[in-house]
């Protein structure tokens, strides 16, 4: 079964989730839906928000453009020229708030850029691999002939069966041996070399003893590891 296809949103999110996005979407798009009204309170929410020098001196330039507007349309009378003015101002308001809005839509949003960052997609992924692991090393143990045609443990070779990244100790060669935690291409020499004496390893254990490689990676080469006879 085909694994689904990542989500993508229906907004321009700029990898923020869609309804952050949306969010900030909406929120940038108040100047030019309220025609200009919104402009400097949407400014200034964000101000409150952020509290950037940038976003300060955006809310007073606002602010100021507004206050002009209203004083204008307050006394305009018949005076057209005063109407068109105030008009323009109020296009300024709008357009340009609107623009200035979506350039800065992100920062106000997502300023440190880790809206695109799932920390618990990560964990699970992880947690699947070192299932898959498990489930592989278990196979291995119940039914070695079938580990050998399924390839488990063995990156170097085409194989369908998804191991978690195990590799074969007993059977992968040197270079695929370097795949393991903390082993060089010196160490892997020693391992195949021992290998080739010996017949194999049954555990990390025993590899770590009678290989003599360092006891630190024991542990590691437990979990990435798979000894099949």
């Amino acid at each position: 079964m085909n694994a689904p296809a990542p989500y993508e949103p229906r907004v321009p999110s700029d990898s923020m989730p869609p309804g952050q996005a949306a969010l900030s979407v909406t929120w940038a798009a108040l100047p030019f839906l309220s025609l200009g009204f919104a402009t400097p309170f949407t400014f200034a929410a964000a101000l409150l928000w952020r509290r950037s020098l940038h976003l300060l001196v955006s809310t007073v330039a606002y602010a100021g453009v507004f206050a002009l507007m209203l004083f204008m349309l307050s006394g305009t009378g018949e005076d057209e020229g005063t109407v068109r003015a105030a008009g323009m101002l109020m296009s300024v308001l709008a357009v340009v708030g609107c623009g200035h809005a979506f350039l800065i839509r992100r920062k106000v949003f997502d300023p440190h850029g880790l809206s695109g960052v799932d920390n618990e997609a990560v964990v699970e992924r992880v947690k699947r691999q070192r299932l898959l692991r498990q489930k592989a090393r278990d196979l291995a143990a119940s039914d070695p002939g079938l580990a050998k045609e399924l390839r488990i443990g063995r990156p170097d070779l085409p194989h369908q069966y998804n191991d978690g990244g195990l590799v074969d100790v007993n059977h992968a060669p040197a270079q695929t041996l370097t795949l393991l935690p903390g082993v060089t291409p010196e160490l892997a020499a020693v391992i195949e070399r021992v290998r080739a004496e010996t017949g194999g390893f049954v555990s990390a254990e025993e590899l770590s003893a009678v290989a003599g490689l360092p006891p630190s990676l024991t542990g590691d080469l437990a979990e990435y590891a798979v000894f099949i006879l």
